[in-house]
């Protein structure tokens, strides 16, 4: 049998590897997507005063802090039985749709894009954010730096650092927001839909406007048949800080909603011993290997997901673009798994939208932003949609409010299963008897895990009994001195 690695895999956070595995006949017999790190963040949050968690998570990832501190002061709050006033609210998601528009911008141009404005089969030197500026012109460029930068500009003034986040408190936020920063945070928020405008041209123009990537997305060996899930608001509408957690099947029917409290009710998670990470699944339906389709108990969690499992945005320029985009691909729901990055360009003018609603809401200058704690702390779970997709936090306390447990079940996770088996499908349709196994076909294998944009450095578990730590002590000659193994 014949082995393929792809180590290390390209453009993602964190580290992975890809290895294929050919029968005697030249085609796929199986794919193994490894991950080789551990974060160990659940441990280590044992033992800590819970209030700290919400800063504490934010050293997870450099790419997605911001979500960690959302899903975290959500939890927290739960502990402490406590709802943060309007204003305080507010006030997060102000800060969260900024970082949604770092993020989604990061993903779309520096790691997606060149796939598709470059090409799938370019030269490996030339798929790169250079090479993309070399496309579409260096003044684009810059405002894809400018626009990033001004987002983590506002989030910095919302959470004290753009990456190490400390806004949030039991119950409310640390600082409120004067009417002059109000008011430069609507100018921003302005220049962030024109970005984003810009943004779905360009993806028109490149993707939609190119006959063979629509067919790449349509036809193209990318597609698994999943249920969705994603966080809606009242009238089920996408929303990325606040709501009910809504799965709709293969066929867009709902399945179960439920509030943030339930989860553990609904997902459960699988191991592998394979594998550093783990592979939810929904509970009620059980675990039924990597398979897909109706009976299949596995789910995504991702751009489109989000936009699968809701009934719309809720705002007006990302509706319109929710539409088209469901009616150029043939209507929901959509199982392309390269429509994720359609989805996703909707959804940074999305939040561009709601950074302009919540910037101009007279509620955000308010000075009442913290409520009164509960006296007994105890147990909590804080649901916030990531840009990976769905992100929850469950920690139990003691009585003085001290972390005894810790379960954090991030969207990369979620998106384990699906990631392994549009891996598998790739390389399967890509890979036949006699292929010429090039730069360009393995790319476009990588292609299948980069349309979920995962964040591997967050996700990694330890497998109870089954990941041991080595230790390898060399001579300046490379040569093993000794090894401890400690399982």
């Amino acid at each position: 049998m014949k082995k393929i690695t792809i180590d290390p895999i390209t453009r993602l956070e964190g580290h992975g590897k890809i290895e294929i595995f050919l029968n005697g006949g030249g085609e796929v017999e199986n794919v193994y997507f490894q991950v080789p790190e551990l974060r160990g963040f659940e441990k280590f949050c044992e033992g800590r005063p819970v209030e700290e968690l919400p800063a504490i998570v934010t050293k997870i990832c450099g790419v997605c802090p911001g979500c960690h501190h959302m899903a975290s002061g959500k939890a927290v709050d739960a502990v402490f039985g406590v709802e943060p006033p309007p204003t305080a609210k507010k006030i997060r998601e102000l800060f969260y749709m900024a970082h949604y528009v770092h993020s989604h911008t990061a993903h779309f141009y520096a790691l997606a894009a060149p796939d598709f404005v470059v090409g799938p089969d370019a030269p490996a030197a030339k798929r790169n954010i250079l090479g993309l500026i070399e496309k579409v012109g260096k003044e684009a460029g810059l405002e894809v730096i400018k626009q990033r930068r001004i987002a983590q500009e506002i989030q910095a003034l919302l959470a004290g650092h753009q990456t190490f986040n400390i806004m949030n408190i039991p119950g409310g936020v640390r600082k409120g927001l004067t009417e002059e920063e109000r008011d430069d945070i609507v100018e921003k928020a302005r220049g962030f839909i024109r970005f984003a405008e810009f943004t779905i041209k360009i993806f028109g123009d490149v993707v939609l406007g190119n006959k063979a990537y629509v067919d790449l997305i349509l036809n193209g060996p990318y597609k698994l048949n999943l249920h969705s899930m994603g966080l809606v608001d009242s009238n089920n509408k996408v929303n990325f800080y606040d709501g009910k957690v809504r799965v709709v099947d293969t066929k867009g029917k709902e399945l179960y909603k439920y509030s943030p409290p339930e989860y553990i009710d609904y997902v459960a998670e699988h191991v592998e011993p394979w594998s550093y990470l783990k592979f939810p699944y929904l509970k009620k339906i059980g675990w039924k290997g990597f398979i897909d389709g109706q009976e299949s108990g596995v789910y995504h969690a991702t751009p489109l997901s989000r936009l699968n499992a809701a009934d719309g945005m809720a705002t007006p320029l990302a509706q319109k673009e929710y539409e088209n985009m469901y009616s150029t691909l043939g209507g929901k729901p959509v199982h392309a798994t390269l429509a994720m990055h359609w989805a996703r360009v909707i959804e940074l003018l999305y939040s561009a939208e709601r950074c302009l609603e919540l910037a101009t809401d007279p509620e955000i200058t308010g000075k009442d932003l913290r409520a009164p704690l509960g006296p007994i702390p105890g147990e909590g779970v804080g649901i916030v949609e990531a840009q990976r997709g769905t992100l929850t936090h469950h920690y139990i306390t003691d009585e003085k409010g001290i972390v005894k447990k810790v379960n954090l079940i991030v969207g990369t996770t979620n998106n384990n299963a699906p990631i392994c088996m549009s891996l598998k499908k790739a390389a399967s349709g890509l890979i036949k008897k006699d292929t010429e196994i090039n730069d360009g076909i393995l790319n476009m294998i990588e292609m299948a895990f980069r349309a979920y944009d995962p964040c591997f450095s967050c996700a990694t578990h330890s497998l109870p009994g089954q990941m041991p730590m080595i230790l390898e002590i060399r001579d300046t000659g490379g040569g093993l001195v000794k090894r401890f193994i400690r399982n």
